[in-house]
C-alpha cells in the first residue's frame, strides 16, 4: 500500500483533534451535572448556579462557557426548545420607502403582489413591478419613490429598472437591520448556544433557541417591531353614541346578508360571563351622561327573559362579543372601551374594520387591544380607544426619542410593581412635557407595536425626559420589554412563517429511543458480520465502525455541529452503509482465495479490485447528502451533514485503516488460514446461475404494476400531505389517560371549524392535531388564539383545575407551524431536490462510465424507485397504524435512498466494465448475467445489512422518524431491486441494440467491399 506512512500520521492527527474537540462535551456534561443535583430540580436555581460558573477557567485555559460553545449541541429534537423561520414583512418595507403613498394602484399591486406570492416562488420586488406595470402601464415607479429620502438615488427620469434596483438594495438593507436587532435581542435573552442566521430566500431569518421553555415570551420577543408610541385617548362615553349606532348598522347588515347565519352566536352564558368580568376589572369613576338611557336599553334586552343570548346575539353584534365597561350600571370614565374573550378579538376586529362601522365612528379613532389579559386565566382582554392628533395619522410621539430602557420597581400603594423606565433625548422629552401637560387628568396610552401596554392618568406635567411603562408586568416581561426597546426599532414588522417547539420530556425521550435504537443496530451489525465473515474479520470490521462513529463524532464536533434525531438515524444508516464498503473488500477477497492466490496477495488484490466500486458508491451518496444539504431546512440537514461526514469516514476506515491492520498482522503472521467465511456462510451463493436478463420482461411487469396502482391511487385516495407542503400547525398533545382520536376530532370540531386532524403518536394517550385553521394570518395573537380553542375544546378530557398556561407548558409536547408562502417554497425546493438528484446521478455515471447506457440505465432504475415509494405510501396511508405523511423528511428519506441505490448499481456496471475490459469478445447477455451473479452475495450482504439497522430504527426510533425509516426500508428493498430487473437490464437493451447496429454496418460495408 502506497502512502501508508501519510495515512497513519493523517489518522493520528484526526484522531488527537476529535479527542480535543470532543472532550468538550464531556466537560460540560460534567459541570451540567454538578448544577442539577445542586439545585435539586429547582429549575431556576441551576441555571443561576451555572451561571455563576460560566466565566470560571474549566478545561485546558477554557472557561465554562467556552466549552459549551465549543461542544456537540444537542438539537431542539433531542434537548427541547424551538426553532423559528421569520420573515420580514417586505411590503411594508415598499410603503415605507414610498412614504406611505396613498396612490390606489400602488397599494392595488402591493397587495396582489402579496397574495402571488403565497403560491409563487420569486422575489417580491419584481412581483410588484410587475402588478404595477400591469395595472398602469404608463406609470413609472418613479414617481411613488422619488421620495425626499431616496431624493439621492432616484430622480422623476429614473427608469423603472432602475427604481427595481434601489428597492432590492433598501431591503437587503432593512433585512440586515433586522438580523442586527434580532441578534441584540437574543443574546440579551440568556439563552445557551443560539443560532441566527440568514436564509436564502430574502426576507427570511433562522432562529434556533435550544432549551428554552416560554415559546410564547419567544414569540414576543422576537416579532415585536420596538415600534413605541405614545397616544391620546377617547373616554369611553365621548364614543358610546357612535359604538351603539355601529352595533345596530351590523346588526341591520348581518341580517340582510345572511339573516340564518349562526356564526356570529356568542357561546352559552358568554354574555353574562363577560360582563361579570367587566364590572370587577374597571374601577375608573362612573360618568353620568345621557349614554344612560340607551346603556339601560341595551342591558335591559341583555337581562330580559323573553331575549335569548342567541336573539341578543342577533340584535347586537357587537355587544355580545364586547362587553363594555360599567360600575354600578353606569359606563366608567376610561379609555378602555370593553373586554372580549380571546377567542372573540379576532371576529371583533373583523366587525371594526367593515366600512359601514368604519364610517360610524369617529375618524380620529383608533381602536387597539390591551397587551396582557386581565384575568388569571388569560381569557379576556380590554380594547382601548385611541385618538388620532396629527394630520398623517401618527401618534402623539414617537418612541425614536427613547435613548435608553431598563427593567425597574416601583412603589406605589405598599406594593412593588415591575416597571419599565425609558430616559428620551432632548426632543422626545420636550414633546413629553408638552402632552402630559395638554393631557392632565385624562390617560395617555402607552403603545407597542400594536399592542396597548398602559394607559397611565396624567397627574401632573412631567419633565426631565424620564417616565415610566407600567402594565402588571412579570419580571421577564419586564426585562423582554426594556431589551426590545434597548436593541432598537425594526425597519419593518416580521412574523412567523414557520415554527417547531419541542417541550423537554419529549426530547429526553427523543435521545432514549436514538440511542438504544443507535446501540441495539450497531451490536446487531457486528454480530452478523462475525457471523458471515469469521471472527477476525468481523473484529476488525467492527473496530472500523467504532473508529467510523469516533471520527464522525469528533469532526462534527469540530464544527459546533447540532446532532438531531434525524442526525442520529443518519449516522446509524451510514453504518449500514460504511459496511458495504467492507463486504466489497472481502467478496472480491473471497474471489481471489478461491482462484487460487495466497492469503496476502488475495488481501491485496482484493483491497484494489473493490476501490473503483467503493470510490464510485461513497461519491454518489456523497452527492446525495450535499443536494440535501443545501435543499432541506432545520433536522434534514442535520441529516444529511451528519450523513455526508460518516461516508467520509467509512472511506478512511474501511479502504486505509484496515487495510494497514491487516499488513501489519500477516507481516507478523498472526493470520493463518484466513477464509473470510464460516460454516455457516461457505458456501452461501458462492456460484449463482440465475438468469437476471431473460427474466427481465416480468421484472418490468412488477414495478410498473405498481406503479399504475399508485397512479390510481393517487387519483382516488391521494397522498397525506404534511404541513410541510400544505402549510398549517401541529400540535402533539399528551393526556393523562388514553384517548379516542375520533372523539378528540368531535371536540375540536366548533372550536377549529371542522379543520381538525387527530392521529395517534407513539401511545394511545399522546395524539397529535393539525389543522390549518386561520394560517393566512400572520398575527402574533393568533398563535394564542388557537390555543386557547384548543385548551376549550379539550376540557372535557382534562384535569378540571388545569390553567391554560399549565395546558399549553405541560400538555402540549411539540407544535409545529408552517405558513402558506413558506409551504409553497418547501414544496418546490422538494421537487427540485429530486429531479437534481437524479440527474446528477445519472450525469456522473455518463462520466464515470463513459456509455450512455449506464447512464439511462440508472436514471430509469431510481425514477422507478422514487415512483415505488410514492406508490406505496398512497396505497398504505391509511391502512398502517402510524404517520405516513409527504413532507420534507419523506423527501430526505427519498433523496436518501437515491443515493443507496446508485450503490449496487455502480458495483454492477463496475464489475461489468472490469468483465468487458477483459474479455472484450464475449458476449454481452453472458458477460452481464455473469456480472449479476458474481456481484449477488455482496448485493445480499449490504442490503441485509442495511435493513437490519434500519429495522432497529424503525421499530425503536420513535415515531416522530418512523416514517421516514419506513421510506428507506422500502427504498433499500425497491433500489436492490432496480439494479437488478431496471438498471442492468435497461442498460443491455441499449447496449445490445448498439452492438447490432454496429455489426449491421460493419456487414454492409464490407458487402460493399465485396
Amino acid at each position: 500500500m502506497q502512502n501508508k506512512g501519510f495515512v497513519k500520521v493523517f489518522a493520528v492527527l484526526l484522531t488527537l483533534v476529535c479527542m480535543f474537540y470532543l472532550s468538550f462535551s464531556f466537560v460540560t456534561n460534567y459541570y451540567n451535572g454538578k448544577a442539577a443535583e445542586y439545585a435539586g430540580g429547582d429549575a431556576a436555581l441551576e441555571s443561576q448556579y451555572s451561571d455563576s460558573l460560566s466565566t470560571q477557567k474549566v478545561w485546558l485555559g477554557y472557561t465554562l462557557k467556552q466549552c459549551r460553545e465549543m461542544e456537540i449541541t444537542m438539537g431542539l429534537d433531542l434537548k427541547g426548545g424551538m426553532n423559528v423561520i421569520l420573515e420580514l414583512n417586505v411590503p411594508d418595507v415598499i410603503r415605507s420607502l414610498s412614504n406611505n403613498n396613498q396612490d390606489a394602484n400602488f397599494n392595488a399591486a402591493l397587495q396582489t403582489a402579496y397574495q402571488r406570492q403565497n403560491t409563487v416562488s420569486r422575489d417580491f420586488i419584481d412581483l410588484f413591478a410587475e402588478e404595477y406595470k400591469r395595472l398602469d402601464p404608463n406609470a413609472r415607479l418613479s414617481a411613488i419613490f422619488s421620495t425626499f429620502d431616496l431624493k439621492e438615488k432616484v430622480t422623476p427620469q429614473s427608469t423603472d429598472a432602475q427604481v427595481v434596483s434601489v428597492l432590492k438594495a433598501e431591503l437587503k438593507s432593512a433585512i440586515d437591520n433586522s438580523f442586527n436587532v434580532l441578534r441584540t435581542r437574543i443574546d440579551r435573552f440568556g439563552v445557551v448556544s443560539p443560532n441566527i442566521q440568514r436564509l436564502e430566500t430574502a426576507g427570511r431569518i433562522l432562529v434556533e433557541l435550544p432549551g428554552v421553555k416560554e415559546p410564547e415570551r419567544v414569540r414576543r420577543l422576537l416579532q415585536g417591531s420596538a415600534n413605541l408610541e405614545f397616544w391620546e385617548t377617547y373616554r369611553l362615553p365621548e364614543i358610546y353614541q357612535q359604538l351603539v349606532a355601529a352595533d345596530q348598522a351590523l346588526a341591520t347588515h348581518l341580517k340582510a346578508s345572511s339573516p340564518n347565519t349562526e356564526a356570529d352566536k356568542p357561546a352559552p352564558d358568554q354574555v353574562t360571563e363577560t360582563t361579570e368580568v367587566a364590572e370587577v376589572t374597571e374601577s375608573a369613576e362612573p360618568d353620568s351622561t345621557n349614554a344612560e338611557s340607551l346603556l339601560s336599553q341595551i342591558e335591559g334586552e341583555q337581562t330580559s327573559n323573553e331575549l335569548s343570548l342567541e336573539d341578543f346575539a342577533k340584535e347586537h353584534p357587537l355587544f355580545a362579543l364586547l362587553q363594555l365597561n360599567q360600575y354600578n350600571g353606569q359606563l366608567t370614565n376610561g379609555s378602555a372601551v370593553g373586554v372580549a374573550q380571546t377567542k372573540d378579538m379576532a371576529k371583533i376586529t373583523e366587525y371594526l374594520e367593515l366600512k359601514l362601522v368604519k364610517d360610524l365612528l369617529p375618524r380620529n379613532l383608533a381602536l387597539k387591544w390591551g397587551v396582557k389579559a386581565i384575568d388569571e386565566r388569560e381569557q379576556f382582554f380590554e380594547l382601548y380607544a385611541l385618538k388620532l392628533t396629527n394630520r398623517d395619522g401618527s401618534p402623539a410621539l414617537d418612541g425614536d426619542v427613547v435613548t435608553d430602557a431598563v427593567a425597574d420597581f416601583n412603589q406605589q400603594a405598599g406594593r412593588t410593581e415591575q416597571v419599565v423606565s425609558m430616559n428620551m433625548n432632548a426632543e422626545g422629552a420636550k414633546a413629553w412635557a408638552r402632552l402630559t401637560r395638554e393631557n392632565i387628568g385624562k390617560q395617555v396610552a402607552i403603545v407597542l407595536d400594536e399592542m396597548v401596554y398602559s394607559a397611565p392618568n396624567v397627574q401632573n406635567e412631567i419633565t426631565g425626559g424620564r417616565s415610566q411603562i407600567t402594565g402588571h408586568f412579570t419580571p421577564e416581561e419586564a426585562k423582554d420589554l426594556a431589551n426590545v426597546l434597548k436593541s432598537g426599532k425594526m425597519a419593518a414588522s416580521v412574523h412567523i412563517v414557520q415554527e417547531d417547539v419541542v417541550g423537554p420530556s419529549l426530547g429526553q425521550e427523543a435521545i432514549d429511543a436514538g440511542v438504544i435504537s443507535f446501540i441495539l443496530a450497531l451490536i446487531a451489525l457486528m454480530i452478523y458480520m462475525c457471523i458471515f465473515y469469521g471472527l477476525v474479520p468481523g473484529l476488525i470490521v467492527n473496530g472500523a465502525l467504532l473508529l467510523n462513529i469516533f471520527f464522525t463524532m469528533g469532526v462534527l464536533a469540530s464544527f459546533q455541529a447540532v446532532l438531531t434525531l434525524p442526525g442520529i438515524a443518519g449516522m446509524v444508516l451510514t453504518l449500514g452503509m460504511a459496511v458495504d464498503a467492507n463486504v466489497l473488500i472481502y467478496e472480491r477477497t473471497k474471489e481471489e482465495l478461491r482462484a487460487g492466490k495466497s492469503l496476502a496477495k488475495a488481501i491485496s488484490d482484493g483491497y484494489k479490485n473493490a476501490f473503483s466500486a467503493i470510490f464510485d458508491s461513497n461519491l454518489t451518496s456523497i452527492i446525495t447528502g450535499f443536494v440535501l444539504f443545501f435543499f432541506g431546512t432545520g433536522p434534514i440537514k442535520g441529516f444529511a451533514w451528519t450523513m455526508i461526514i460518516g461516508l467520509f469516514a467509512s472511506f478512511l476506515t474501511a479502504v486505509f485503516l484496515t487495510r494497514i491492520l491487516y499488513e501489519a498482522l500477516l507481516a507478523k503472521d498472526k493470520l493463518k488460514d484466513l477464509t473470510f467465511t464460516t460454516s455457516l456462510s461457505k458456501n452461501f451463493l458462492t456460484d449463482p446461475k440465475f438468469n437476471f436478463l431473460g427474466r427481465r420482461k416480468l421484472g418490468y411487469l412488477i414495478p410498473v404494476g405498481i406503479i399504475v396502482l399508485g397512479i390510481i391511487s393517487l387519483s382516488t385516495i391521494g397522498l397525506n400531505n404534511g404541513i410541510d407542503f400544505t402549510g398549517g400547525r401541529n400540535y402533539v398533545v399528551r393526556f393523562d389517560q388514553p384517548v379516542n382520536t375520533q372523539d378528540i376530532n368531535a371536540l375540536l370540531d366548533e372550536q377549529l371549524d371542522g379543520t381538525a386532524s387527530v392521529i395517534t403518536i407513539g401511545t394511545s394517550n399522546q395524539v397529535r392535531i393539525s389543522t390549518n385553521y386561520m394560517i393566512q394570518d400572520n398575527a402574533p395573537e393568533v398563535d394564542r388564539d388557537i390555543e386557547t380553542r384548543l385548551f376549550t375544546g379539550l376540557q372535557s378530557v382534562l384535569p378540571g383545575d388545569l390553567t391554560q398556561d399549565r395546558f399549553v407548558t405541560e400538555y402540549i409536547q411539540s407544535s409545529q407551524k408552517v405558513g402558506p408562502s413558506m409551504a409553497d417554497d418547501i414544496k418546490t425546493a422538494a421537487v427540485w431536490a429530486v429531479i437534481l438528484a437524479m440527474i446528477c446521478m445519472a450525469v456522473y455515471i455518463l462520466l464515470r462510465f463513459r456509455d450512455v447506457a449506464f447512464s439511462v440505465g440508472t436514471f430509469c432504475s431510481v425514477v422507478v424507485t422514487t415512483l415505488c415509494i410514492i406508490a406505496f405510501y398512497s396505497l398504505l396511508w391509511k391502512i398502517l397504524p402510524f404517520s405516513m405523511e409527504v413532507d420534507q423528511t419523506f423527501i430526505a428519506a427519498i433523496l436518501t435512498v437515491i443515493g443507496y441505490s446508485i450503490n449496487d448499481t455502480v458495483v454492477v456496471f463496475d464489475r461489468i466494465r472490469e468483465t468487458i475490459s477483459l474479455y472484450p469478445k464475449r458476449d454481452r447477455y453472458s458477460v452481464i448475467n455473469d456480472a449479476l451473479n458474481s456481484t449477488l452475495s455482496r448485493t445480499f450482504n449490504t442490503t441485509f445489512s442495511t435493513l437490519l439497522v434500519v429495522v432497529f430504527i424503525f421499530i425503536l426510533g420513535g415515531s416522530t422518524i418512523r416514517s421516514f425509516t419506513f421510506a428507506i426500508l422500502l427504498g433499500v428493498i425497491i433500489g436492490t431491486y432496480s439494479t437488478l430487473f431496471i438498471a442492468t437490464p435497461i442498460a443491455y437493451e441499449i447496449q445490445s441494440r448498439r452492438i447490432g447496429k454496429n455489426a449491421a454496418k460493419a456487414d454492409a460495408a464490407a458487402a460493399v467491399k465485396k
